[in-house]
């Protein structure tokens, strides 16, 4: 097998990373906490993202209500993904062996935050369901869908946890801080602060493994796994979809409001433009992943926009965040 060499361009290293990951380390018992509760009077969800607004028909309450459910939908989300980020790197440890400790301390510690945020958003989830006041289904069961999507390519799996995460960057700094039009809910949007403070260090240790699981491959490899990575973003998308005719289901059970088929229809086309531009879209596109992903599989670079335009939501077309470091 004769493998693919890469230009050395990344600035990143794994000492940096987590020299800078232990600056801004947090607790997950300072930000759930009895002080610091969910108000079900604000909604959670930056309107960039939630899309509830374009529902013409929705009330004000119903409009409240589903951006809670998107809330809702959009950690546990992320919490699937981040099932699979802890597996992931243990296994990239493993491939390391003994060769270099410090990246193996850089990682371990990526592992032990990824932890520290599935226990954050299962904590958001059990004071949701207390205080939400009426049951709202998530795709799952989250340990299966982790478990196929491991099954994939391990260059598809770090190339959609990089994207994800760099996504995570987009979201948090165009949508929610500095957000002074819309008046979100303060501790939502402090799970997403912190989340995103230690998330801007990982993407510069998604970024160092991404590149050495593509230099051990040879070119055949790599391309199997791009087109893995293609068939992932499907994947995902397929349980995205799922996740609005549940997201549907639980409005119609928190308003008590029976809509007419014409309605579902209008909620569903709205919401399924909304979760592929928020899941998808919004990450194909951010600068730094598709600078390594362009690196990886130049040949691929239009088909990967062609697929980001295809899960864009028009208003937010071409913009791109980088979001590169935290506070």
């Amino acid at each position: 097998m004769t493998a693919i060499i890469f230009p050395q361009t990344t600035t990143y290293s794994y000492q940096q990373a987590h020299k800078s990951a232990l600056k801004v380390n947090w607790r997950v018992e300072d930000i759930l906490n009895g002080d610091r509760r969910i108000d079900f009077t604000k909604r959670f969800m930056p309107e960039t993202l939630a899309r509830v607004n374009d529902i013409p028909f929705l009330s004000s309450y119903e409009k409240l209500k589903l951006n809670q459910i998107r809330g809702n939908s959009y950690l546990h989300i992320f919490s699937l993904v981040e099932e699979c980020i802890v597996p992931t790197v243990i296994d990239h440890i493993h491939h390391l062996g003994s060769s270099d400790w410090v990246a193996v301390q850089a990682l371990l510690h990526f592992a032990e935050e990824e932890g520290k945020h599935i226990r954050l958003f299962r904590g958001f989830a059990e004071e949701f369901e207390c205080g939400f006041g009426s049951r709202c289904e998530t795709i799952g069961p989250v340990q299966e869908i982790a478990d196929l999507v491991l099954q994939h390519h391990p260059l598809s799996v770090i190339l959609m946890i990089l994207y994800v995460e760099w996504m995570t960057q987009r979201h948090y700094l165009e949508s929610v801080r500095d957000n002074y039009l819309e008046t979100l809910d303060v501790q939502f949007c402090s799970l997403l602060r912190h989340h995103w403070l230690e998330e801007a260090q990982h993407t510069a240790l998604d970024t160092l493994m991404v590149e050495k699981v593509a230099a051990d491959l040879d070119a055949a490899g790599i391309a199997a796994g791009v087109e893995d990575f293609f068939r992932l973003i499907e994947f995902l998308n397929q349980g995205l979809m799922t996740q609005v005719q549940l997201d549907i289901e639980s409005l119609t059970h928190a308003t008590g409001h029976a809509y007419t088929e014409a309605e579902r229809q209008t909620i569903q086309a709205v919401q399924e433009r909304a979760y592929r531009w928020t899941f998808i879209g919004s990450g194909l596109v951010h600068s730094h992943f598709v600078k390594t992903f362009s690196k990886i599989s130049p040949t691929n670079c239009d088909r990967l926009m062609a697929i980001a335009r295809a899960h864009s939501y028009a208003a937010n077309w071409g913009s791109t965040a980088d979001g590169e470091n935290g506070e």
